[in-house]
């Protein structure tokens, strides 16, 4: 069993420092992709927080907060900084899910941070600009298979770049 000041992460052999054994990114979005390191296991995937019929628009926020809770703890979380949206609605969308995000991490006495898209972008792909199926393209090639969609493939970048580049 490795000493608990230094396990080694899977892809490099860095070691991570124990304070983050759970760190989560999230790229907030009504298909809301998340990456999450658990000590040595990196699990992705995609939330869907559409509202359905007969919800009020507050239930995407609700569902949001169950995943987060299903989920456990964590002891740091990074999420995708948009900086403008096409629309009026988009941006209410984004500005909720990440008032629900940040509000949680405040709760659970969470460090966070949010880290902006071109960063992302550069990170996975050498260019700030990259577009979606640039940024599945390096995922498939990093993972050898194809992520469910690029809201997944931004998480599990996102979580690539904050455990290289802030833990």
């Amino acid at each position: 069993m490795p000493h608990p000041e230094t396990i080694e992460r899977v892809d490099e052999g860095q070691p991570i420092p124990p304070l983050y054994q759970r760190t989560l990114a999230l790229d907030p979005a009504t298909k809301c992709g998340w990456a999450l390191q658990d000590g040595k296991q990196i699990i992705s995937g995609v939330w869907d927080l559409s509202t359905h019929r007969y919800e009020g628009g507050g239930m995407r926020y609700v569902r949001l907060k169950k995943y987060l809770r299903d989920i456990g703890p964590v002891d740091l979380l990074t999420f995708e900084e948009v900086a403008s949206h096409k629309g009026t609605a988009a941006a209410h969308v984004y500005g909720g899910i990440v008032a629900t995000i940040t509000g949680w991490c405040e709760e659970q006495l969470i460090p966070y941070q949010g880290i902006p898209v071109a960063t992302i972008k550069k990170h996975a792909t050498g260019k700030g600009n990259a577009n979606k199926e640039k940024m599945c393209e390096a995922f498939k090639a990093r993972n050898g298979r194809d992520p469910i969609d690029d809201n997944e493939a931004d998480a599990w970048w996102l979580l690539d770049y904050t455990l290289k580049e802030l833990v």
